[in-house]
């Protein structure tokens, strides 16, 4: 079963099914029991939790009680190095949505695991995109971003992770956005949105629609964002950060230090 991805079979389709809806508590529900024995399956259920919190900003304990599990369970470099990769994200999530500043320790984390990987390892990708994010969000190094991106989304085509290539094609279309390049951008954002779409990833696919609406002419943006909205309406109002802006639902309010919804892009996640 893959963290990121989208692995197939049995238990691996029913947590997508769930996951895909952002119904994440009913799909770590479904792997509570194999986790207390797989440390494999102890660390999708944490990365499921994380997911949670980046989409709802809720849930903190319960995503940290599923990672310490995880921890306390890896056995050898490979789940060190995973459960190390998760987290650094949870460092990240708590951090890029204003609850707690805990940089330091997403860059920590993120380093063990880089320390941990060979070059060709399965989780580099991965680890690239999130170091991507902690650049682009946290240490406001576009450079460093979209050079830690373009790592991850040639590995993420070569290995076909399609989710991963569709969050790595979304957050080089915002940094080619925040450069001017909006043709560029718009080609990022619809290749991101198509992926999505095929896959049947329900929670993602506002996201990347909110996106393309905003390098999009007048007439589109306004079916794009309203199409939006209505998958958030339907989601019971997640992602929390763009039901704000698109205003679809009552959300709560932002953090103090305006984290949240700061991004027009939405680039969090």
């Amino acid at each position: 079963m893959s963290v990121h991805g989208t692995a197939s079979g049995g238990m691996a389709d029913a947590v997508w099914r769930l996951r895909s809806r952002g119904c994440w508590q009913e799909a770590a529900d479904l792997l509570r029991p194999q986790a207390g024995r797989d440390p494999a399956a102890a660390l999708v259920r944490a990365e499921l939790l994380i997911e949670q919190c980046l989409f709802t900003a809720e849930h903190w304990e319960r995503a940290e009680d599923a990672l310490r599990q995880a921890e306390a369970g890896v056995a050898g470099a490979e789940h060190r190095a995973a459960a190390s990769c998760a987290r650094g994200f949870l460092a990240y999530t708590a951090s890029v949505m204003g609850r707690r500043d805990r940089l330091d320790e997403a860059q920590a984390a993120l380093g063990r695991t880089s320390a941990l990987l060979p070059p060709d390892a399965p989780g580099r990708p991965l680890l690239d995109f999130r170091r991507g994010l902690v650049a682009e969000n946290l240490l406001h190094d576009p450079v460093a971003a979209r050079s830690a991106y373009r790592r991850a989304h040639a590995a993420a085509e070569e290995r076909g992770d399609r989710l991963l290539h569709s969050s790595t094609w979304r957050h080089l279309a915002g940094l080619a956005q925040g450069d001017g390049d909006l043709e560029q951008a718009r080609e990022g954002f619809r290749a991101s949105l198509q992926l999505r779409e095929d896959l049947g990833f329900t929670v993602g696919v506002a996201p990347a629609l909110a996106s393309l609406a905003e390098v999009s002419d007048p007439p589109e943006a306004t079916r794009l964002r309203a199409e939006a909205s209505r998958l958030v309406q339907a989601l019971g109002g997640v992602p929390v950060w763009l039901a704000q802006r698109l205003n679809a639902v009552p959300a709560p309010a932002a953090p103090p230090d305006g984290r949240v919804g700061a991004d027009a892009r939405d680039g969090i996640s």
